[in-house]
Protein backbone atom coordinates (compact mmCIF):
# COMPACT_ATOMS: atom_id res chain seq x y z
CA UNK A 1 0.00 0.00 0.00
CA UNK A 2 3.17 2.17 0.21
CA UNK A 3 4.02 1.91 -3.70
CA UNK A 4 2.72 4.03 -7.00
CA UNK A 5 0.58 2.44 -9.57
CA UNK A 6 -2.26 3.54 -11.75
CA UNK A 7 -4.30 3.57 -9.18
CA UNK A 8 -3.00 5.34 -6.76
CA UNK A 9 -1.88 8.02 -9.69
CA UNK A 10 -5.66 7.99 -10.42
CA UNK A 11 -7.38 8.48 -7.07
CA UNK A 12 -4.60 11.14 -6.47
CA UNK A 13 -6.00 12.99 -9.49
CA UNK A 14 -9.94 12.39 -8.63
CA UNK A 15 -8.65 13.86 -5.05
CA UNK A 16 -7.23 16.69 -6.39
CA UNK A 17 -10.63 17.48 -8.72
CA UNK A 18 -12.37 16.99 -5.60
CA UNK A 19 -10.33 19.97 -3.81
CA UNK A 20 -10.37 21.88 -6.67
CA UNK A 21 -14.02 21.62 -6.86
CA UNK A 22 -14.47 22.61 -3.26
CA UNK A 23 -12.22 25.07 -2.83
CA UNK A 24 -13.43 27.14 -6.24
CA UNK A 25 -16.97 26.63 -5.47
CA UNK A 26 -19.08 29.27 -4.80
CA UNK A 27 -21.94 27.88 -2.79
CA UNK A 28 -21.83 24.89 -0.73
CA UNK A 29 -24.50 22.85 0.65
CA UNK A 30 -24.83 23.46 4.39
CA UNK A 31 -25.42 19.62 5.39
CA UNK A 32 -27.13 18.24 8.53
CA UNK A 33 -26.00 15.35 10.43
CA UNK A 34 -27.57 11.85 10.34
CA UNK A 35 -27.98 9.46 12.86
CA UNK A 36 -25.44 6.73 12.92
CA UNK A 37 -27.31 3.73 12.22
CA UNK A 38 -28.76 5.99 8.97
CA UNK A 39 -24.99 6.36 7.35
CA UNK A 40 -24.28 2.53 8.45
CA UNK A 41 -27.25 1.25 6.28
CA UNK A 42 -25.69 3.94 3.70
CA UNK A 43 -22.24 2.87 3.11
CA UNK A 44 -22.39 -0.66 4.72
CA UNK A 45 -19.03 -1.62 6.05
CA UNK A 46 -16.05 0.48 5.36
CA UNK A 47 -13.29 -1.66 7.21
CA UNK A 48 -12.44 -4.67 5.60
CA UNK A 49 -10.12 -7.89 5.89
CA UNK A 50 -9.41 -6.81 2.11
CA UNK A 51 -10.40 -3.58 1.64
CA UNK A 52 -13.13 -2.08 -0.50
CA UNK A 53 -10.88 0.06 -2.96
CA UNK A 54 -9.87 3.45 -2.88
CA UNK A 55 -12.81 4.30 -5.61
CA UNK A 56 -15.59 3.00 -4.09
CA UNK A 57 -14.48 4.18 -0.36
CA UNK A 58 -14.23 7.88 -2.43
CA UNK A 59 -17.87 8.11 -3.68
CA UNK A 60 -19.17 7.01 -0.28
CA UNK A 61 -17.33 9.80 1.16
CA UNK A 62 -19.25 12.15 -2.11
CA UNK A 63 -22.61 10.63 -2.10
CA UNK A 64 -23.35 10.30 1.53
CA UNK A 65 -20.65 11.46 4.27
CA UNK A 66 -19.84 14.83 3.25
CA UNK A 67 -23.06 15.91 3.08
CA UNK A 68 -23.76 14.81 6.79
CA UNK A 69 -21.75 17.65 7.90
CA UNK A 70 -22.16 21.04 8.31
CA UNK A 71 -19.10 23.27 6.52
CA UNK A 72 -17.68 25.78 9.20
CA UNK A 73 -17.22 28.14 6.43
CA UNK A 74 -20.74 28.03 4.77
CA UNK A 75 -21.95 32.22 5.02
CA UNK A 76 -24.97 30.93 6.87
CA UNK A 77 -23.46 28.51 9.69
CA UNK A 78 -23.41 31.70 12.47
CA UNK A 79 -23.72 29.48 14.96
CA UNK A 80 -20.72 28.89 18.19
CA UNK A 81 -17.27 30.23 16.80
CA UNK A 82 -17.26 29.12 13.08
CA UNK A 83 -14.02 29.64 10.73
CA UNK A 84 -13.64 31.11 7.00
CA UNK A 85 -10.11 29.59 6.16
CA UNK A 86 -8.96 31.41 3.20
CA UNK A 87 -8.16 29.43 -0.02
CA UNK A 88 -5.06 30.35 0.10
CA UNK A 89 -4.55 28.47 4.01
CA UNK A 90 -6.72 25.59 2.44
CA UNK A 91 -4.44 24.91 0.06
CA UNK A 92 -1.48 25.07 1.69
CA UNK A 93 -3.24 22.74 3.96
CA UNK A 94 -2.80 19.96 1.03
CA UNK A 95 0.96 20.85 1.13
CA UNK A 96 1.13 20.75 5.01
CA UNK A 97 -0.41 17.11 4.70
CA UNK A 98 1.85 16.25 1.76
CA UNK A 99 5.05 17.02 2.82
CA UNK A 100 4.79 14.84 6.06
CA UNK A 101 6.69 17.28 8.48
CA UNK A 102 7.22 16.37 11.95
CA UNK A 103 6.98 19.55 13.88
CA UNK A 104 8.17 19.24 17.12
CA UNK A 105 11.89 20.05 16.70
CA UNK A 106 14.40 21.95 14.37
CA UNK A 107 16.28 19.27 13.10
CA UNK A 108 13.59 17.57 11.74
CA UNK A 109 11.37 20.59 10.72
CA UNK A 110 13.43 23.59 9.84
CA UNK A 111 11.66 24.37 7.09
CA UNK A 112 8.14 24.39 7.84
CA UNK A 113 9.00 25.89 11.89
CA UNK A 114 10.64 28.50 10.43
CA UNK A 115 7.59 29.66 7.88
CA UNK A 116 5.38 29.28 11.56
CA UNK A 117 7.41 31.02 13.63
CA UNK A 118 7.05 34.03 10.51
CA UNK A 119 3.73 33.90 11.38
CA UNK A 120 4.03 33.93 14.93
CA UNK A 121 5.94 36.94 14.64
CA UNK A 122 3.07 38.69 13.21
CA UNK A 123 0.57 37.63 15.76
CA UNK A 124 3.06 38.43 18.72
CA UNK A 125 3.06 41.82 17.18
CA UNK A 126 -0.47 42.38 17.70
CA UNK A 127 -0.20 41.85 21.68
CA UNK A 128 2.05 44.31 22.60
CA UNK A 129 4.19 42.09 24.29
CA UNK A 130 7.77 43.08 25.01
CA UNK A 131 10.70 42.26 23.64
CA UNK A 132 11.28 39.07 23.69
CA UNK A 133 7.93 37.49 24.05
CA UNK A 134 6.99 34.36 21.66
CA UNK A 135 4.95 31.64 21.12
CA UNK A 136 4.06 28.14 19.55
CA UNK A 137 1.28 26.96 17.19
CA UNK A 138 -1.36 24.20 19.22
CA UNK A 139 -4.02 22.05 18.48
CA UNK A 140 -6.32 24.77 19.58
CA UNK A 141 -7.50 27.20 22.89
CA UNK A 142 -7.92 24.35 24.89
CA UNK A 143 -4.20 22.53 24.33
CA UNK A 144 -2.92 26.54 24.55
CA UNK A 145 -4.83 27.47 27.71
CA UNK A 146 -3.20 24.11 29.63
CA UNK A 147 -0.37 24.87 28.59
CA UNK A 148 0.01 28.25 29.74
CA UNK A 149 -1.46 27.12 33.43
CA UNK A 150 1.14 23.91 33.46
CA UNK A 151 3.53 26.54 33.02
CA UNK A 152 2.37 28.86 35.40
CA UNK A 153 1.69 26.16 38.14
CA UNK A 154 5.39 24.74 37.55
CA UNK A 155 6.67 28.40 37.83
CA UNK A 156 4.82 29.12 40.95
CA UNK A 157 6.15 25.64 42.54
CA UNK A 158 9.39 26.53 41.97
CA UNK A 159 8.90 27.99 45.69
CA UNK A 160 9.34 25.36 47.56
CA UNK A 161 6.48 26.37 50.32
CA UNK A 162 4.01 25.88 47.02
CA UNK A 163 5.19 22.43 46.08
CA UNK A 164 2.62 20.17 47.82
CA UNK A 165 -0.13 22.96 47.43
CA UNK A 166 -3.10 22.31 45.18
CA UNK A 167 -2.84 24.76 42.42
CA UNK A 168 -5.66 28.09 42.48
CA UNK A 169 -7.10 30.30 39.71
CA UNK A 170 -9.66 32.69 38.87
CA UNK A 171 -11.39 33.68 36.31
CA UNK A 172 -15.42 34.77 35.21
CA UNK A 173 -18.33 32.65 34.25
CA UNK A 174 -18.11 33.97 31.42
CA UNK A 175 -14.74 32.36 30.72
CA UNK A 176 -14.68 29.47 27.98
CA UNK A 177 -15.60 26.14 28.95
CA UNK A 178 -12.54 24.81 28.29
CA UNK A 179 -10.69 26.86 31.11
CA UNK A 180 -12.97 24.68 33.33
CA UNK A 181 -12.06 21.34 31.23
CA UNK A 182 -8.02 22.36 31.20
CA UNK A 183 -8.09 23.34 35.28
CA UNK A 184 -9.54 19.70 35.70
CA UNK A 185 -6.57 18.44 33.31
CA UNK A 186 -4.44 19.96 35.29
CA UNK A 187 -5.36 19.54 38.51
CA UNK A 188 -6.01 22.66 39.91
CA UNK A 189 -9.01 24.45 41.50
CA UNK A 190 -11.46 27.39 39.85
CA UNK A 191 -13.13 29.73 41.57
CA UNK A 192 -15.39 31.84 38.97
CA UNK A 193 -16.63 35.33 39.42
CA UNK A 194 -20.22 35.72 38.91
CA UNK A 195 -20.11 38.00 36.15
CA UNK A 196 -20.85 37.14 32.16
CA UNK A 197 -20.27 40.62 31.65
CA UNK A 198 -16.71 42.48 32.41
CA UNK A 199 -14.83 40.83 35.01
CA UNK A 200 -12.93 44.09 36.45
CA UNK A 201 -10.35 44.57 38.29
CA UNK A 202 -12.70 45.23 41.39
CA UNK A 203 -14.51 41.80 40.53
CA UNK A 204 -10.95 40.55 41.05
CA UNK A 205 -9.93 42.62 43.80
CA UNK A 206 -13.19 41.11 45.66
CA UNK A 207 -12.63 37.82 45.09
CA UNK A 208 -8.99 37.86 46.36
CA UNK A 209 -10.56 39.50 49.53
CA UNK A 210 -12.99 36.85 50.08
CA UNK A 211 -10.41 34.05 49.99
CA UNK A 212 -9.60 32.07 52.93
CA UNK A 213 -5.96 32.79 53.94
CA UNK A 214 -5.04 29.16 52.58
CA UNK A 215 -6.94 29.69 49.63
CA UNK A 216 -5.16 32.57 49.11
CA UNK A 217 -1.56 31.34 49.48
CA UNK A 218 -3.25 28.47 46.77
CA UNK A 219 -3.77 31.06 43.97
CA UNK A 220 -1.58 31.56 41.97
CA UNK A 221 -3.00 32.86 38.41
CA UNK A 222 -5.99 34.65 36.84
CA UNK A 223 -7.70 34.32 33.31
CA UNK A 224 -9.17 37.01 31.28
CA UNK A 225 -10.92 36.62 28.96
CA UNK A 226 -10.45 38.86 25.73
CA UNK A 227 -13.69 38.03 23.61
CA UNK A 228 -15.95 35.50 25.00
CA UNK A 229 -17.62 32.76 23.41
CA UNK A 230 -21.37 33.42 24.15
CA UNK A 231 -21.11 37.30 23.62
CA UNK A 232 -17.67 38.63 22.71
CA UNK A 233 -17.05 40.63 25.80
CA UNK A 234 -13.24 42.00 26.35
CA UNK A 235 -12.57 41.88 30.38
CA UNK A 236 -11.17 45.01 31.66
CA UNK A 237 -7.41 43.80 31.30
CA UNK A 238 -5.71 46.58 32.39
CA UNK A 239 -6.58 46.47 35.70
CA UNK A 240 -7.02 42.81 36.06
CA UNK A 241 -3.43 43.12 35.17
CA UNK A 242 -2.36 45.66 37.88
CA UNK A 243 -4.09 43.37 40.65
CA UNK A 244 -2.34 40.38 39.64
CA UNK A 245 0.89 42.49 39.53
CA UNK A 246 -0.10 43.38 43.15
CA UNK A 247 -0.65 40.46 44.40
CA UNK A 248 2.23 38.51 41.95
CA UNK A 249 0.24 36.47 40.35
CA UNK A 250 0.41 34.94 36.80
CA UNK A 251 -2.06 36.85 34.18
CA UNK A 252 -3.40 34.53 31.22
CA UNK A 253 -5.23 36.06 28.89
CA UNK A 254 -7.83 33.69 26.50
CA UNK A 255 -8.22 35.59 23.81
CA UNK A 256 -9.14 32.34 21.09
CA UNK A 257 -11.95 33.87 19.88
CA UNK A 258 -11.49 37.49 20.56
CA UNK A 259 -7.66 37.92 19.54
CA UNK A 260 -8.21 37.85 16.22
CA UNK A 261 -9.86 41.55 16.70
CA UNK A 262 -6.45 42.75 17.88
CA UNK A 263 -5.77 43.21 14.20
CA UNK A 264 -9.02 45.36 13.63
CA UNK A 265 -8.43 49.30 14.14
CA UNK A 266 -12.04 50.28 15.13
CA UNK A 267 -11.37 47.67 18.38
CA UNK A 268 -8.15 47.59 19.20
CA UNK A 269 -8.62 50.06 22.09
CA UNK A 270 -10.47 47.22 23.83
CA UNK A 271 -7.87 45.36 24.23
CA UNK A 272 -5.53 47.48 26.42
CA UNK A 273 -3.87 45.71 29.10
CA UNK A 274 -2.98 42.35 27.13
CA UNK A 275 0.37 44.13 26.58
CA UNK A 276 0.79 43.25 29.99
CA UNK A 277 -0.14 39.23 29.88
CA UNK A 278 2.36 36.67 31.05
CA UNK A 279 0.74 34.37 28.50
CA UNK A 280 -1.88 35.12 25.76
CA UNK A 281 -4.09 32.03 23.86
CA UNK A 282 -5.10 32.56 20.45
CA UNK A 283 -6.89 30.24 18.00
CA UNK A 284 -6.12 31.29 14.51
CA UNK A 285 -8.60 28.53 13.40
CA UNK A 286 -11.11 31.16 13.96
CA UNK A 287 -10.58 34.78 13.07
CA UNK A 288 -7.31 34.63 11.90
CA UNK A 289 -8.83 32.51 8.37
CA UNK A 290 -6.87 29.24 9.02
CA UNK A 291 -7.56 25.42 8.36
CA UNK A 292 -8.55 23.50 11.76
CA UNK A 293 -6.81 22.68 13.65
CA UNK A 294 -4.49 26.06 14.92
CA UNK A 295 -4.49 27.27 18.17
CA UNK A 296 -1.60 29.03 19.78
CA UNK A 297 -0.11 30.07 23.17
CA UNK A 298 2.03 32.97 23.19
CA UNK A 299 4.77 33.45 26.70
CA UNK A 300 6.27 36.31 27.35
CA UNK A 301 9.00 34.93 29.23
CA UNK A 302 9.17 31.75 26.40
CA UNK A 303 12.49 30.25 29.22
CA UNK A 304 9.36 29.58 31.46
CA UNK A 305 7.23 27.45 29.42
CA UNK A 306 10.51 25.61 28.33
CA UNK A 307 10.91 24.51 31.74
CA UNK A 308 7.77 23.63 32.21
CA UNK A 309 7.42 21.34 28.93
CA UNK A 310 10.84 20.41 27.68
CA UNK A 311 10.93 16.81 27.61
CA UNK A 312 13.69 14.48 28.38
CA UNK A 313 14.77 11.10 27.09
CA UNK A 314 18.04 9.49 25.43
CA UNK A 315 16.21 9.48 22.33
CA UNK A 316 15.73 13.13 22.44
CA UNK A 317 19.39 14.37 23.14
CA UNK A 318 20.44 14.17 19.60
CA UNK A 319 17.39 17.15 19.04
CA UNK A 320 19.17 18.89 21.99
CA UNK A 321 22.53 18.85 20.24
CA UNK A 322 24.24 21.89 18.76
CA UNK A 323 24.65 20.69 15.45
CA UNK A 324 20.60 20.97 15.35
CA UNK A 325 20.52 24.15 17.29
CA UNK A 326 16.93 26.34 16.75
CA UNK A 327 12.97 26.70 17.86
CA UNK A 328 12.20 23.71 19.18
CA UNK A 329 8.06 24.39 18.84
CA UNK A 330 7.60 20.98 21.89
CA UNK A 331 9.46 22.69 24.71
CA UNK A 332 6.99 25.37 24.68
CA UNK A 333 3.29 23.40 24.87
CA UNK A 334 1.78 20.20 25.92
CA UNK A 335 2.51 18.09 22.79
CA UNK A 336 5.71 16.33 21.37
CA UNK A 337 3.78 15.08 18.39
CA UNK A 338 2.81 17.61 16.35
CA UNK A 339 2.65 19.03 12.19
CA UNK A 340 3.33 22.24 10.85
CA UNK A 341 0.14 23.35 11.82
CA UNK A 342 0.56 26.93 11.51
CA UNK A 343 2.19 26.52 7.88
CA UNK A 344 -1.24 27.22 6.08
CA UNK A 345 -1.51 30.16 7.89
CA UNK A 346 2.03 31.41 6.89
CA UNK A 347 0.98 30.79 3.03
CA UNK A 348 -2.24 33.11 3.63
CA UNK A 349 -0.57 35.67 5.02
CA UNK A 350 2.29 35.64 2.73
CA UNK A 351 0.05 35.22 -0.04
CA UNK A 352 -2.34 38.49 1.05
CA UNK A 353 -0.81 40.67 3.66
CA UNK A 354 -2.11 41.74 6.71
CA UNK A 355 -4.22 44.68 5.14
CA UNK A 356 -6.31 41.79 4.16
CA UNK A 357 -6.45 40.17 7.20
CA UNK A 358 -7.51 43.65 8.84
CA UNK A 359 -10.42 44.31 5.97
CA UNK A 360 -11.67 40.58 6.80
CA UNK A 361 -11.79 40.91 10.83
CA UNK A 362 -13.38 44.54 10.32
CA UNK A 363 -16.14 43.31 8.06
CA UNK A 364 -17.29 40.31 10.53
CA UNK A 365 -17.63 43.54 13.12
CA UNK A 366 -19.65 45.64 10.59
CA UNK A 367 -21.92 42.86 9.94
CA UNK A 368 -22.71 42.07 14.10
CA UNK A 369 -23.28 46.08 13.96
CA UNK A 370 -25.32 45.80 11.00
CA UNK A 371 -27.42 42.69 12.85
CA UNK A 372 -27.68 44.71 15.32
CA UNK A 373 -30.06 47.59 13.59
CA UNK A 374 -31.61 45.02 11.82
CA UNK A 375 -33.20 43.42 15.38
CA UNK A 376 -33.96 47.19 16.64
CA UNK A 377 -35.85 48.20 13.73
CA UNK A 378 -38.16 44.85 13.50
CA UNK A 379 -40.92 44.78 16.53
CA UNK A 380 -40.68 41.15 17.48
CA UNK A 381 -37.00 41.38 18.21
CA UNK A 382 -34.52 42.99 21.10
CA UNK A 383 -31.17 43.05 22.05
CA UNK A 384 -30.21 41.36 24.78
CA UNK A 385 -27.07 43.14 24.80
CA UNK A 386 -25.27 45.88 22.40
CA UNK A 387 -23.09 43.81 19.83
CA UNK A 388 -19.66 42.76 20.57
CA UNK A 389 -17.23 42.25 18.58
CA UNK A 390 -18.94 40.01 16.36
CA UNK A 391 -21.34 38.42 18.37
CA UNK A 392 -24.80 39.29 18.51
CA UNK A 393 -27.54 38.24 21.20
CA UNK A 394 -31.16 38.72 20.80
CA UNK A 395 -34.18 37.52 21.52
CA UNK A 396 -37.79 36.65 19.33
CA UNK A 397 -40.40 38.63 21.96
CA UNK A 398 -42.33 35.54 23.56
CA UNK A 399 -40.48 32.61 22.65
CA UNK A 400 -39.94 29.92 25.14
CA UNK A 401 -36.63 27.87 25.22
CA UNK A 402 -38.20 25.25 22.84
CA UNK A 403 -39.28 27.73 20.13
CA UNK A 404 -35.45 28.81 19.93
CA UNK A 405 -34.38 24.84 19.33
CA UNK A 406 -37.61 24.37 17.07
CA UNK A 407 -36.57 27.17 15.19
CA UNK A 408 -32.71 26.37 15.31
CA UNK A 409 -33.33 22.55 13.93
CA UNK A 410 -36.03 23.79 11.35
CA UNK A 411 -34.02 25.93 9.53
CA UNK A 412 -31.31 23.24 9.61
CA UNK A 413 -33.29 20.15 8.49
CA UNK A 414 -34.32 22.84 5.19
CA UNK A 415 -30.39 23.31 4.93
CA UNK A 416 -30.47 26.84 5.38
CA UNK A 417 -28.56 28.06 7.94
CA UNK A 418 -27.47 26.84 11.97
CA UNK A 419 -27.88 29.33 13.83
CA UNK A 420 -28.22 28.01 17.45
CA UNK A 421 -29.70 29.10 20.90
CA UNK A 422 -27.59 30.18 24.22
CA UNK A 423 -28.06 31.08 27.78
CA UNK A 424 -27.52 34.66 28.87
CA UNK A 425 -27.60 35.24 32.90
CA UNK A 426 -30.09 38.05 33.16
CA UNK A 427 -30.98 38.86 36.77
CA UNK A 428 -30.35 35.67 39.03
CA UNK A 429 -31.81 33.38 36.42
CA UNK A 430 -30.53 32.19 33.02
CA UNK A 431 -32.67 32.87 29.63
CA UNK A 432 -32.60 31.24 26.77
CA UNK A 433 -31.95 33.80 23.41
CA UNK A 434 -30.61 33.58 20.26
CA UNK A 435 -26.70 34.27 19.00
CA UNK A 436 -25.01 35.05 15.79
CA UNK A 437 -21.23 35.01 15.42
CA UNK A 438 -19.60 36.55 12.37
CA UNK A 439 -16.56 35.32 11.06
CA UNK A 440 -16.82 34.59 7.51
CA UNK A 441 -16.85 37.91 5.41
CA UNK A 442 -18.81 36.23 3.00
CA UNK A 443 -21.92 36.53 4.74
CA UNK A 444 -24.42 39.18 3.45
CA UNK A 445 -27.09 41.84 4.60
CA UNK A 446 -29.49 39.31 2.41
CA UNK A 447 -28.54 36.26 4.66
CA UNK A 448 -29.20 38.25 7.89
CA UNK A 449 -32.22 39.13 6.71
CA UNK A 450 -33.84 36.16 5.53
CA UNK A 451 -32.35 34.12 8.86
CA UNK A 452 -34.39 36.67 11.09
CA UNK A 453 -37.41 36.69 8.57
CA UNK A 454 -37.72 33.11 9.40
CA UNK A 455 -38.03 33.65 13.44
CA UNK A 456 -40.58 36.59 12.99
CA UNK A 457 -43.01 34.92 9.61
Amino acid sequence: MHKIDLNLIEMTLDIMKYAIGRISATEHLIGKPKKEAELKSLVGETITAKGIGGEYAFNLWKDHLATANVPVDHPRNLAFVPASPTKAAIMFDLVTSASSIHGAYWMEGAGGIFCENEAMKWIVSLTGLPEGAFGVFTSGGTAANLSAIVTAREHWRQNPEFQREKGLIITSIGAHSSIKAMAKVADVDILLVDTEERMTGDDLKMAIENLTEHERKRLFAVVATAGTTNAGIIDDMANIASVCQEENLWFHVDAAYGGGALVADSVRHLFDGIEKADSVTIDPHKWMFSPYDCGAVIYKQPELARNAHSQQGSYLDIFKDEGAHGFNPTDYQIQLTRRVRGLPLWFSLATHGTDRYRQAVERGIELAQIAGKMIEAHPDLELVREPSLSCVLYRRIGWEPDDYTHWTYENHRKGFALVTPTKWKNGDRFETVSRFCFINPDTTEKDIEMILETMVS
